[in-house]
Order: structure tokens, then sequence, then C-alpha cells
């Protein structure tokens, strides 16, 4: 017996080739996702007080009123 050309999904029929070229899709866009534990936020600080060895250097006056 060899393999059916199509399928029926909830009254409609589909080509097997058409079903698995949309199921390759999706496996390789859910390879290429990346997912994230907390939503990325723009960073709004200045330049210079962006990282702790710049917050060093170039201390801002209000952190010298400590």
């Amino acid at each position: 017996m060899s393999a059916p050309k199509f399928i029926v999904i909830e009254g409609k029929r589909i080509a097997w080739r058409d079903l698995l070229k949309l199921r390759r899709e999706q496996r390789r866009q859910a390879r290429s996702a990346q997912l994230t534990l907390f939503e990325l936020k723009e960073d709004a600080r200045p330049q210079a007080e962006r990282t702790a060895s710049d917050r060093y250097q170039e201390p801002s006056p209000f952190t010298l009123l400590d």
C-alpha cells in the first residue's frame, strides 16, 4: 500500500507535501526563536552611568550627597 497523497483535516483536503513543508517551516522558526526570562527594557540612564565602572569613574553630583 502506498502512502496517501492527501489528508483530510476539519473537512479540508490538504496535500501531504504542503503539510510537511509547513511543519518544516514551523520547526525552523521554533529553533531560531530565543526565549527570554523577562521583558527587555531600554536603559534610560545616561551613557556615563550604564556600567558600574563608569559610575565609579564619573560619579554624579547626587551620589556625592550621601
